[in-house]
């Protein structure tokens, strides 16, 4: 597929994670023939959620659990996004809570020690908090409490230092969570995948439908293009990654990048499809998100 039909640079928002700089550094440095590189700005997801939904840009990454709030204005991306297989979201608490007793303190074990508790969250629009909420309402009798929403950065200590009960974490804290002296209560790719069969939903790519359909498909093309150039040549992206990658150390990120970089990143596919459309069914039954309609989800 052509990649030359996006005639001027297209705005482009992604988060400084190592995957998306790995995805996306080939067709910023104009490794990609063809393809005129974007202008791109930097935001935590939870930020380019919200551009979505205002319409600010014309391609973002964006959590598949905002779909439902932005399918009108933006299309799907097939490509570039983040599924996996264990590779999900973590609900995390001291050590006492995974013993038995209430959260932190010692009660009953496992999931039934976050009844009523107080849990953090990045986002209330993610798809972290989504599979949170599908896993709360089938494992955590009566429900979890209060939901209180922190930075990414500050779950982790909050819930070190008792702030609250539990915190729900992705990405890179998957690596890091024991340095802060945390449990791993229920790692919620591993539910989903264990109902499901299929790969967890994270991140997405979309693009103004406005844009009209030749270009958002030579926009696919050349995403597709610049995550495999990225596998063709890993050591070209490291300086870029790095550069974004937020003290985080080396190791972690090639870590990083090897879990949410893979194929559905390259090709969303049958099973990729799947899964988005298997969140989105569960998270509008639940009454978490309004219903899409199958039609929404095809790419033009």
């Amino acid at each position: 597929m052509d990649t030359n039909a996006i005639a001027a640079p297209l705005s482009l928002a992604f988060s400084p994670c190592p995957n998306d700089t790995f995805v996306f550094d080939a067709w910023v440095h104009g490794r990609v023939p063809d393809a005129v590189p974007p202008e791109v700005t930097f935001a935590d997801i939870d930020v380019t959620n919200g551009m979505a939904e205002r319409g600010e840009l014309d391609a973002l990454k964006v959590s598949y659990a905002v779909l439902p709030w932005v399918l009108e204005e933006y299309a799907l991306l097939p490509c570039g996004g983040a599924l996996g297989r264990g590779c999900g979201p973590l609900v995390l608490t001291r050590p006492a809570a995974a013993d038995g007793g209430a959260a932190g303190d010692g009660g009953a074990a496992g999931a039934a020690a976050l009844s009523g508790r107080r849990v953090a969250v990045p986002s209330e629009r993610s798809t972290a908090y989504l599979l949170f909420r599908l896993w709360a309402a089938a494992e955590v009798p009566g429900g979890v409490g209060e939901i209180v929403v922190l930075p990414f950065h500050e779950i982790m200590p909050a819930v070190r230092d008792g702030k609250v009960d539990a915190g729900l974490v992705i990405h890179e804290a998957r690596f890091t969570y024991q340095d802060y002296g945390l449990h791993s209560l229920a790692d919620l790719g591993e539910h989903w995948e264990a109902t499901t069969g299929l790969p967890i939903p994270l991140g997405a790519i979309i693009a103004k439908r406005s844009l009209g359909a030749p270009t958002l498909r030579a926009l696919a093309a050349t995403i597709s293009a610049s995550v495999r150039a990225a596998w063709q040549d890993p050591a070209a992206s490291r300086p870029y990654v790095l550069e974004h990658a937020q003290e985080m150390d080396p190791t972690v990120a090639e870590q990083h990048i090897g879990l949410y970089v893979n194929e559905f990143t390259a090709e969303l596919g049958p099973d990729g499809h799947a899964a988005v459309r298997g969140l989105l069914e569960r998270a509008a039954a639940e009454g978490l998100v309004p219903a899409v309609a199958p039609e929404a989800l095809a790419f033009p």
